[in-house]
């Protein structure tokens, strides 16, 4: 029998100091989030981190918790309803961090009857830190306690051309219209050294500016290669001018060179260059979250009023927009008959 796993980032249980601190305390801990050795990675995270970083996380989640719960965790929820909905197999979900482990989101799955299972990360781009971190502990769980459960998994979708056409109608939907001078896309951070380490090549990552535009098999897990065709895919399909729209990075950590440039800077630039009216896309999420809400929503809007911007327009997630909804069911429906077929 045949079955889905979602698999979304997580969230703390509440927006509580003592729940944030043990989310970060394991998400911080993941090896292939700070990838270092483990003794500096405890030094830095359980020395430093979890003992001044819980209470200001804290606050900010406070600012964006909704009354059902977990901002995040809510969305995945809908998504996942509306999506089994749609398809005849059972749909499961998942977190890569906190309650919902993956090993619940699959235990759930096998007391069905599930014996094949289709993981889909929500994650459009692929990066070390998110999509490869829950293949890699999907596969542990499995053997360790799933070893009869055959697993297959959806790839990074950042170049569908489905994918492509429900984000640009999301975007315009949401923009429907509206007057704004600057379109900044906006994605989640990674440390460059963690481009460099996803290069199946060893030399093609130069983070430089061709890399990312010359063929290579490197594009295939090259997070910044695929950030940067999202935005070349939805201008294109959104007919946008030639610096009427650019590409930043947001929620570095730590000392070391991160993907650039950053997204805070770049609002604060451009309210300086005299942009009055701007608009922000965040396509490496799927669902609204604490990046979107808060650093994005409140902390990126209050930076470009300070520069002197007057409008500031965030466009939302797909989250369980319809479009998207019938996008993944119908990649399921697919799974489902091809396995059926050759089975």
């Amino acid at each position: 029998m045949k079955g889905v796993l979602l698999v979304n980032l997580g969230s703390p249980d509440s927006p509580e100091p003592k729940d944030v601190k043990k989310y970060l305390g394991e998400f911080l801990m993941d090896e292939r989030v700070i990838d270092v050795p483990l003794w500096a990675r405890t030094l830095l995270v359980k020395g430093i981190i979890l003992n001044t970083r819980p209470k200001a996380s804290a606050a900010a989640y406070q600012k964006i918790w909704w009354e059902e719960g977990s901002p995040l965790i809510v969305i995945s929820e809908r998504l996942q309803g509306a999506i089994q909905k749609q398809t005849n197999v059972p749909v499961g979900l998942a977190m890569r961090y906190g309650s919902l482990t993956i090993k619940k989101g699959l235990q759930e799955l096998v007391d069905k009857g599930v014996d094949e299972v289709f993981l889909i990360p929500l994650y459009p781009q692929f990066a070390m830190a998110t999509t490869e971190t829950i293949l890699v502990l999907a596969e542990e769980v499995r053997k360790a306690h799933f070893p009869k459960l055959t697993i297959s998994d959806l790839p990074a979708f950042y170049n569908n051309t489905d994918y492509i056409d429900v984000l640009s109608n999301s975007i315009s939907k949401h923009l429907n219209g509206q007057d704004y001078e600057h379109l900044l896309f906006s994605y989640h951070g990674v440390p460059e050294r963690h481009i460099r380490k996803s290069d199946v090549t060893k030399s093609h990552c130069k983070i430089d500016g061709s890399c990312c535009a010359t063929p290579s098999p490197a594009h295939q897990f090259c997070y910044r290669h695929q950030c940067l065709e999202v935005t070349r895919l939805i201008a294109e399909k959104l007919n946008l001018k030639e610096g009427t729209y650019s590409t930043s990075f947001q929620s570095r950590l730590g000392f070391d060179p991160w993907l650039q440039p950053y997204t805070d800077r770049t609002i604060e630039r451009l309210g300086k260059e005299g942009i009055k009216k701007m608009a922000i896309v965040t396509p490496a999420f799927v669902s609204d979250c604490l990046e979107t809400l808060e650093e994005i929503a409140m902390e990126g809007e209050e930076i470009f009023h300070e520069m002197g911007g007057k409008e500031f327009t965030t466009v939302p997630c797909l989250n369980d927009d319809q479009e998207f909804v019938d996008l993944l069911s119908k990649w399921i429906n697919a799974w489902v008959s091809l396995e059926t077929t050759t089975a």
